[in-house]
């Protein structure tokens, strides 16, 4: 334990003592000392912080000198009482400020503590109480500020998480500062009791116990209560502004000084006015020097502070024009242009009006929602979507690029609904003709007056921005093995390294590094497998990755592992799965035609093969699609590999699995055979 940490235990404990044990009146006058100083600490710090959570500690801070004074006050009050003496800082107080007459010293006092009590504590309670309300009310709009800036390319992921940090923060600390500025408020009622009892019982005592007289009494008493109450409320009176400052500041690139004098001073022309004003009282029976110092004063002020105007101006176009010249010249500003998003999303100029929230565009908030979804669905984290308009493209349509390449491209009607049919087609509905871009199924872009008609007519209507939405979606969902780089798997690692990590050290560095793992995961993303379940993966790897290094033969190790997910993933509410078998004999020619060499194994079939195959497939996909089946095909462990290979340029929908990838509990439903003459 430091001794920091010592210290603050120590004085927590020492408190504690103050309030059982008497202490000498030397001591006394030593702890009334410190009391003054710390809270003259406190008020300078809060006067020279930029915001408040720079003074986060400051609700616990103000707990404790409340407790160290209200101790402090036990001990003065039974001193007092007991001795009719309380050190030689609350004597000297009382002497001064009562000057021979008990009655003006108790009338001084009592305008402090109203002070203390009606003007400065019950605003700093009021404003603390407010505060907390409008931060707590705001956070769920500053969130998606920082969404939208997110999603827009503005800030990265680490400013994103500091922002939100910052915004609980904040919440937490007006939170506290709301509960604890009633503290403020106790500490002043209970300063007004403790004096009051001080009195009224210091005459009981003093005339009855000790053979005072009345008036030696009052003295006494009255001199020692005072001086009590002024060393008491003097610190409470600095600790109560201090909380007024901590939540009235509002976050700012100087100190309160700076702030004041640079705000309040701001427009020299206005103290002009001012010293001429003050002039004119000095013809009035109001002393003429006074007024004329404070008027010149105010005039040379203006004047110095005008000419002070005037200067920076320049300097900062000057300066401006240095740095931007400067940056031009600078070959960091030749590296950012060289700078490439992993994800764009560019749109013409009549689309606006989906990415913008001033004109009812929630673009950016379904942006957000669909990287935390395919988060959950992917395993893997999206990067930051880019959001910019692009005048090239025409007024309606928008593109996204995948790593710079175009990746997808639409077109939308902002005034229209689109409109897919389930299947027979009501020819009497007017529309536009399209494409649902997302899967290319026939629709019409429809008036929203047919809105309702098209529904009727079993028509299934989604507005334009669930329409580019879900076309995001799928995009993303295709090139998500191209978006998993050596980085992204890193931090996957990494994430994984926390809960698991002496899996992790089986795998990685070694057998397998970083760039094998990322391999292996990106096949599965290729064919729609998610990565979520990394432990599982992981123990494949773990497992077979001292037997080969071969990424192809790793990846179908993990699918045969996730066979429990494969199996959910493709079965339907029956509790089956439909498929097309691969006959034996088409196996064996794939079999008989895989080569194998030092780098990997690859399937070397004829032509004409590959075509008798691949048609076999299309002719039997084409059957099961009338039926609105997805098209699974199955085969054995050892070519699903290879016939997935074959099949991928050509018919890239379909789903391939092998016989380990499925539970055997499932009930495997044969719809057809893929068979070649």
């Amino acid at each position: 334990m430091s001794a920091r940490d010592l210290s603050v235990l120590l004085g927590v404990i020492l408190i504690i003592v103050m309030l059982v044990i008497p202490l000498p009146g030397w001591l006394l006058s030593f702890f009334i000392l410190i009391n003054i100083t710390l809270a003259l600490i406190v008020i300078l710090v809060s006067m020279n912080m930029e915001e408040a959570l720079q003074f986060a500690v400051f609700p616990t801070l103000l707990l404790l000198l409340t407790l160290f004074r209200l101790g402090l006050n036990v001990s003065t009050t039974r001193s007092i009482l007991s001795e009719a003496e309380a050190g030689g800082v609350i004597a000297t107080f009382g002497t001064f400020v009562i000057g021979g007459n008990p009655l003006v010293g108790f009338v001084v006092f009592v305008i402090l503590v109203i002070i203390q009590f009606l003007v400065i504590t019950k605003g700093a309670e009021r404003v603390s109480e407010v505060a907390a309300r409008f931060t707590l009310d705001a956070m769920p709009g500053k969130q998606m500020s920082i969404d939208a800036d997110l999603n827009a390319g503005m800030i990265n992921e680490h400013q994103a998480k500091e922002r939100r940090e910052k915004i609980e923060n904040e919440s937490d600390f007006y939170g506290a500062m709301d509960g604890a500025s009633k503290f403020v408020k106790g500490d002043a009622i209970a300063g007004i009791i403790i004096v009051l009892i001080n009195i009224v019982f210091g005459l009981i005592i003093g005339m009855v116990q000790m053979g005072m007289s009345f008036s030696e009494a009052i003295d006494t008493y009255m001199r020692l209560t005072i001086g009590d109450g002024l060393v008491s409320q003097i610190p409470a009176l600095l600790i109560s502004t201090a909380t007024g400052i901590v939540v009235t500041r509002v976050a700012s690139q100087g100190n309160l000084s700076t702030d004041v004098t640079s705000q309040l001073l701001r427009y020299p022309k206005l103290l002009y006015i001012a010293a001429g004003t003050i002039f004119l009282l000095g013809l009035t029976p109001i002393p003429f020097f006074l007024t004329t110092l404070i008027a010149s004063v105010l005039g040379f002020g203006a004047y110095w502070l005008s000419r002070e105007v005037e200067e920076p101006v320049e300097n900062e176009s000057e300066e401006l024009d240095e740095t931007e010249s400067d940056q031009m010249k600078s070959p960091e500003n030749v590296v950012n242009l060289i700078s490439m998003d992993p994800i764009e999303f560019e749109f013409g100029y009549a689309l606006i009006p989906i990415a913008d929230s001033n004109q009812g565009g929630d673009l950016l908030d379904r942006i957000v929602m669909i990287r935390r979804q395919l988060a959950i669905e992917l395993g893997i984290v999206i990067p930051v979507v880019r959001i910019r308009d692009n005048i090239q493209l025409h007024p309606n349509e928008y593109r996204l690029k995948i790593k710079g390449n175009e990746a997808a491209r639409g077109e939308l009607l902002l005034d229209h609904y689109l409109a897919m049919s389930p299947g027979d087609e009501d020819e009497e509905l007017e529309g536009i003709e399209t494409q649902e871009p997302a899967f290319g199924l026939p629709a019409k872009w429809v008036t929203e007056d047919l809105k309702d008609e098209a529904e009727l007519s079993g028509y299934t209507v989604v507005d334009p921005p669930s329409v580019v939405s879900t076309h995001i979606t799928e995009v993303i969902k295709q090139h998500a093995h191209s978006l998993l780089g050596r980085q992204e798997t890193q931090q996957l690692i990494d994430h994984l390294k926390e809960s698991h990590p002496i899996l992790v050290a089986e795998v990685t560095p070694e057998p397998l590094s970083v760039g094998d793992v990322q391999k292996v995961l990106a096949k599965l993303l290729r064919e729609n497998v998610s990565v979520h379940n990394l432990p599982v993966i992981f123990e494949t790897l773990a497992d077979f990755g001292r037997m080969t290094t071969d990424t192809d033969l790793l990846a179908e190790y993990a699918r045969q592992s996730l066979a429990a997910q494969l199996t959910r993933q493709y079965m339907k509410e029956d509790q089956s799965v439909k498929v097309i078998t691969v006959s034996g004999k088409v196996e064996k020619i794939i079999a008989d035609n895989i080569q194998q060499t030092e780098h990997g194994n690859y399937l070397a079939l004829d032509p004409e093969s590959q075509q008798s195959i691949i048609s076999a497939v299309a002719a039997q996909v084409e059957q099961i699609s009338l039926q609105e089946e997805t098209a699974v095909l199955l085969c054995s462990p050892a070519v699903r590999m290879y016939i997935k290979q074959l099949l991928e340029r050509f018919l890239p929908q379909v789903v391939v699995l092998s016989y380990n990838e499925l539970e055997p509990t499932v009930e495997v439903q044969s719809v057809g055979v893929v068979n070649v003459a």
